[in-house]
């Protein structure tokens, strides 16, 4: 395949972040800087698509080597991210437009867009209209989501860190209640992440191996909430092991599919906005049982908690990001870099790929023999796909007690259109 004339590079983040997104972000920036015969200037959109849009672009060469080898440890999306998702090319074909007009008056043609399945549905459409109108350009997606839920790559960046969190939180909570349940709290809730897949939730029971240990129960949005089996266990639960632990996933949902949580609006990407199932489930066991319970929701502590990653997903988001750039100068287009797992014990891996159209707007789901016969826990399957993705410590630097981490300059590249764009 005949590699691409020099150009420069752009990358942006987007949605949700999450503990290690940012070592894509270095492997992407360290790798393209070693691809100097491709690649001539590194951008980097400020606040993710949003950026390229308005020609808000950032210079990335302006930052230090030290800043760009330490967002491998710094959370959070360190150039900005967006919740907006850009519409169909039939419906408003514009936005497209304006990304190549925006692509070619910085002499950009490789296009790194770190997100999930909304973002590889993007860099698909981009590939396809900048070819279409004259001006190709290379896209590569970078698997981004700590939901898990992408397809064809065994595991998604920033799912193992809030996998390890969660699973760390839960046995730690646990042991509190426990501690203090014969004369106060028996019922203990916690609200986790996942909309339509329960991977996070799933996560939790790593917590605890035997019957007596928590989480005692976990709802998953895989398996239809049948409100008297439940609270029919957690009363089986206080009775047997005089306190009960809950992990329930934001997407719980009834049999005919309406979420618990639904709370009656849409988000930027048009999903239901969902919150509040922790304590629709705590007040739920309150009325059918009497016991006296607390929620908690992990919310942004799951999912920024770079004190606490997972060595092995810093590994695989440092892995995909050099591999995007990597396949973009050997001029591989519209793909996405994969994990493909070789084997669980010990865990081995390497990276593949994929073409963005098998990935872009699909999810994927914990698959039913994860989930327990009762669909209250975890198989053994399920531990041994889980535990390799929580492996290892990973400590970012301290200072004065707290994590050392790096915040870029973001140094504005000028603008070369005389046209605005407004989103």
């Amino acid at each position: 395949m005949p590699r691409p004339s020099k150009k420069n590079a752009f990358y942006a983040q987007s949605g949700g972040v999450s503990a290690v997104i940012n070592a894509s972000a270095c492997g992407v920036i360290e790798t393209a800087m070693r691809q100097s015969r491709y690649i001539g200037r590194i951008y980097a959109g400020r606040d993710g698509i949003v950026g390229a849009l308005t020609e808000d672009l950032i210079d990335v060469g302006r930052e230090s080597r030290e800043t760009i080898r330490g967002l491998r440890h710094t959370p959070a999306a360190a150039f900005g991210s967006a919740r907006f998702k850009l519409r169909g090319l039939d419906k408003n074909r514009a936005e497209y437009e304006r990304l190549i007009e925006v692509f070619r008056a910085h002499n950009i043609g490789y296009f790194f867009y770190n997100g999930g399945n909304d973002s590889m549905d993007t860099a698909l459409k981009v590939s396809q209209l900048g070819e279409a109108m004259g001006y190709p350009i290379t896209c590569v997606g970078i698997p981004k989501t700590v939901d898990n839920d992408l397809p064809h790559t065994d595991c998604c960046p920033g799912f193992g860190s809030v996998a390890k969190y969660i699973a760390v939180s839960t046995r730690e909570a646990g042991m509190d209640v426990a501690s203090m349940a014969r004369t106060s709290t028996k019922v203990f809730v916690l609200e986790v992440m996942g909309r339509h897949a329960g991977w996070i939730a799933a996560a939790a029971g790593l917590a605890g191996r035997k019957p007596h240990e928590p989480p005692h129960i976990i709802l998953f949005p895989e398996i239809p909430f049948d409100q008297q089996r439940f609270l029919d266990r957690v009363k089986q639960c206080v009775t047997d092991y005089g306190y009960c632990v809950v992990v329930v996933s934001e997407g719980t949902a009834y049999p005919d599919g309406r979420f618990l949580a639904d709370a009656g609006t849409k988000d930027a990407f048009g999903h239901t906005q969902l919150g509040g199932v922790g304590p629709l489930i705590a007040n739920m066991i309150r009325e059918a049982h009497g016991y006296k319970y607390h929620w908690a929701v992990a919310d942004y502590l799951q999912r920024s908690a770079r004190h606490i990653a997972s060595k092995v997903d810093v590994e695989q988001a440092y892995a995909v990001g050099k591999a995007a750039v990597e396949l973009a100068v050997k001029g591989v287009n519209a793909v996405m870099p994969t994990i493909v797992r070789k084997s669980s014990r010990p865990y081995k891996w390497t990276i593949g790929h994929v073409p963005l159209a098998e990935v872009a707007n699909r999810e994927k789901k914990v698959p039913r023999e994860y989930i327990t016969e009762d669909g209250f826990g975890i198989t053994e399957a399920c531990r041994r796909y889980l535990e390799p993705l929580i492996a290892g410590e990973a400590y970012p630097p301290y200072k004065n007690g707290l994590p050392d981490y790096v915040r870029i300059k973001g140094v504005p590249v000028k603008k070369k259109l005389a046209t605005e764009f407004k989103i």
